[in-house]
């Protein structure tokens, strides 16, 4: 067994060195999430966007976009998801069905002007990555991302160096304050959803005078991933493999234990790049951000870039025919070996998961 851990460090500045200053920003009163939803459901990185509101100590508006009945199963399940959620706003329009970051930022900004929020918050998805920024932009304000605690309504903390230090941030600048949080940080427990709980109300947003100006960008395609597996951001088990499997191939051996292990499938950019599996499937700073309970790792030697997608992991296991990689010293089981012969070893030894 290899021990190890890599100590973060915390720098504090203020947020006045790039944001603008305003008087306005004394006022803190409601809280506007923006939320994403699937299958008449809430996904589970809004529900984490919802519980880091709650710490801000303020009324919840929840917004929600697209079209069709679905929209309306979302809408009718948020409105019961959390105490503190006062109201849903609901946006139906075909404008919105497709994910486009210009649409979804100029509602936001159109919510915003009718709502005037203290606060706006998604989660660090791939989602909340393309609008925030955005939305951000249209309210002449500068957001602050990865949000991993709030301290108060001011003051914040998010990795900076590849996760290798924390900064603290205090906003000074003009309403809103928008925050993008990483969902990890903010774990929803199990049945969080109370439906004894009152519900909200739900109200249409007027899209009366809504400008559908997409700019540069028009929607191609969307595919999702059709198996069994666990979604990746939310798995309790991650198996991860990386350039040392060779090939798209080999790589079917980091599958099929994540399917004896009920796990979600994980790949380095190195791997994603030589086109083993889909980009996706990337763990990583420029990829996902995971924290699952058990993170094993396959050939993958720890570069920082990767070590910043999931060292929050609580158990991270690292299989490696180099002793002297650097995952080794963030693993806290460690396996000098072949995953050649590993692997299949496990697969045989292993029981199913039921």
């Amino acid at each position: 067994m290899i021990l190890g851990a890599i100590t973060k460090r915390t720098v504090s500045f203020s947020a006045s060195h790039f944001l603008s200053r305003s008087s306005s920003s004394t006022r803190y009163g409601s809280t506007l999430v923006i939320a994403e939803h699937e299958g008449g459901v809430i996904k589970a990185p809004s529900l984490s966007a919802i519980l880091a509101a709650t710490s801000l100590n303020s009324s919840i508006s929840l917004l929600l976009a697209g079209s069709g009945s679905s929209l309306h199963q979302a809408a009718s399940q948020a409105s019961s998801t959390h105490p503190s959620i006062s109201q849903v706003l609901v946006a139906d329009s075909d404008k919105f069905k497709n994910p486009l970051a210009e649409p979804w930022a100029k509602l936001v900004h159109l919510v915003h002007q009718s709502g005037g929020y203290s606060h706006i918050i998604a989660a660090s998805s791939s989602f909340g990555k393309n609008v925030m920024p955005r939305a951000a932009a249209l309210l002449n304000v500068s957001p602050i991302t990865d949000v991993t605690r709030i301290s108060d309504s001011h003051t914040f903390v998010r990795p900076i160096y590849a996760g290798n230090a924390l900064c603290t941030v205090r906003y000074t600048g003009s309403s809103p304050c928008i925050l993008t949080i990483r969902s990890t940080s903010f774990p929803v427990p199990k049945n969080s959803v109370d439906s004894k709980s009152s519900e909200a109300s739900i109200s249409e947003v007027d899209l009366s005078t809504f400008d559908e100006d997409l700019g540069n960008s028009r929607f191609i395609s969307q595919t999702t991933q059709d198996d069994e597996l666990p979604d990746l951001g939310n798995a309790r088990t991650v198996i991860s493999g990386g350039r040392a499997l060779k090939n798209a191939e080999n790589f079917k051996l980091i599958e099929n234990l994540a399917k004896k292990l009920g796990g979600a499938v994980g790949a380095t950019r190195a791997a994603v790049d030589a086109g083993f599996v889909a980009n996706d499937l990337q763990v990583g700073q420029t990829g996902k951000i995971v924290a699952p309970e058990l993170y094993i790792a396959f050939g993958i030697s720890g570069a920082i870039q990767h070590l910043a997608g999931m060292r929050d992991s609580k158990v991270i296991v690292a299989v490696n025919n180099d002793a002297d990689a650097p995952i080794f010293q963030v693993a806290d089981y460690g396996l000098v070996g072949d995953l050649f012969e590993v692997i299949p070893e496990l697969l045989e030894k292993l029981p199913e998961k039921k």
